[in-house]
């Protein structure tokens, strides 16, 4: 008999963004092998500068040989490192961070921990914060993932902060004293809110105003705040992005008790594009969470080798400063051809100004203000247009009829396949539309579909998405 964790199916990986993977698996697109396969636009993966780190590794062949003035470390590399991390690794992740924020704000390598991705950071902070049974609240829409991150293993409970799109999906001071008035309702000890600045799955960032907010109520609740800024780095236009330290400086908190419960996620994997390097860290004022964090580590470390590697890379300050700024070059203008190609399609997307995706309004195409027909539509864009995309329901959205389109991880040839198959697609959809009758309105598929109870929420969001404290 195995345990109840494994025989019990509350690992989040039923939900429809992950089921959308698995259809793309068994059919993947390839322009040759499989021209008519499914288009992965589910994957917030950056490929559009793989050819500066190419470059890069090319000229630098002792950092890819692991070899340093000519003579090897691969013996120093490959024998037994503690925890902690290479302090030359350490040092130039701060100054990267750092530059990324303009050096509006500096970062101390001794409260730094170095994680085997973001995904192990956010659970570790779970760990370190929370009891099974606490509660963090998140804004809505939020990443799918995270059902799966924060709550498998940790028994934490999600309760969402329910975001409209009346104001771009911004937090409010009453979205979070409702959220946490529904958090009280069942029972549930609040322990912080996880917010991820720039959001996903809405590409935007958050407004100084808004993280004015969110610490006053943090300081109000006695509870923590975790940022997760792994898309600080893909921020292509304005306004710019204010991370949560920025903040807490800006309104001189150093030396209160919020400055211990601000907590900070970083990963390389969206900003340089190396997700499968698993490079991800914590960063806090909290000495006694960084050191239980930092044993906690031993779980999931990061190999010397992918240390020694990047202190090269990170080191070289002339090539991250030339490559943070054609990545976001790049990045605006993918953005703008994805949004183009929409909108000639007659769909609009919510105005962006970073990550690696848009949050697409198709309410227009539903047969229905219901998250059935949200599924449905999903389901017809999957098998008829051959394209997965997240449907908001995953995404914890309180509307239906929103989408999260990705735009990095393919070519621009396979963008404009896809594109064309979506024209196609809302042009046939729009012509059954009009013949049934069936087409609504945003009025209709907006802002009333919001004040749904928790209880609905969790039985009716769709048989994909059923998730407790949505």
């Amino acid at each position: 008999m195995l345990s109840k964790k494994v025989r019990l199916d509350a690992h989040g990986e039923d939900s429809s963004y992950f089921l959308g993977w698995k259809e793309y698996e068994k059919n993947a697109y390839d322009d040759v092998q499989n021209p008519t396969g499914i288009i992965q636009m589910g994957l917030a993966e950056n490929q559009l500068s793989f050819d500066l780190l190419e470059a890069w590794l090319a000229s630098n062949q002792d950092a890819a040989r692991l070899t340093k003035n000519g003579e090897s470390v691969f013996r120093e590399l490959a024998l037994f490192q503690d925890y902690h991390g290479l302090p030359e690794f350490k040092n130039v992740l701060v100054d990267f961070m750092a530059e990324i924020r303009r050096n509006k704000v500096s970062f101390d390598p001794r409260k730094l921990v170095l994680m085997a991705g973001a995904t192990s950071a956010n659970e570790t902070l779970m760990f370190c914060i929370a009891e099974p049974g606490d509660a963090f609240l998140l804004p809505t829409p939020y990443y799918p993932g995270f059902d799966r991150d924060l709550k498998w293993r940790t028994g934490v409970e999600l309760v969402p902060i329910h975001c409209s799109s009346s104001n771009g999906f911004k937090v409010t001071k009453f979205a979070l004293e409702e959220a946490y008035q529904q958090a009280q309702k069942l029972s549930l000890n609040v322990k912080g809110v996880l917010i991820t600045n720039p959001s996903n799955p809405l590409g935007t960032t958050m407004s100084h105003d808004e993280l004015e907010v969110l610490i006053t109520f943090a300081i109000a609740k006695k509870i923590h705040i975790i940022s997760d800024e792994i898309y600080s780095g893909t921020v292509f236009d304005h306004p710019s992005f204010i991370s949560i330290m920025k903040a807490l400086l800006d309104r001189k908190l150093e030396e209160t008790e919020v400055w211990n419960r601000v907590h900070v996620v970083y990963s390389l994997s969206k900003d340089l594009g190396v997700p499968g390097f698993r490079v991800g860290m914590i960063y806090s004022n909290n000495e006694t969470l960084v050191s239980a964090a930092t044993k906690m580590s031993s779980f999931g470390l990061i190999s010397s080798q992918t240390q020694y590697l990047l202190s090269k890379l990170l080191s070289d300050k002339k090539f991250t400063k030339n490559y943070m700024k054609e990545n976001r070059k790049r990045l605006k203008a993918r953005r703008e051809m994805l949004v183009t190609a929409l909108r000639d399609a007659g769909i609009e997307c919510l105005k962006s100004n970073a990550g690696l995706f848009c949050w697409v309004d198709m309410r227009n195409l539903l047969s229905s203000n219901t998250f059935d027909a949200e599924v449905e539509l999903w389901k017809k864009i999957l098998r008829e247009a051959g394209l997965n995309v997240s449907p908001g329901a995953s995404c914890h959205c309180s509307e239906p009829g929103w989408f999260r389109i990705c735009f990095a991880n393919m070519s621009e040839e396979t963008l404009k396949v896809s594109m064309q198959r979506m024209k196609a697609f809302v042009e046939k959809n729009t012509q059954q539309c009009r013949r049934g009758g069936g087409r609504v309105t945003h009025q209709e598929s907006g802002c009333n579909s919001r004040r749904r109870s928790l209880s609905n929420w969790v039985l009716n969001l769709c048989s994909y998405d059923r998730e407790p404290y949505r």
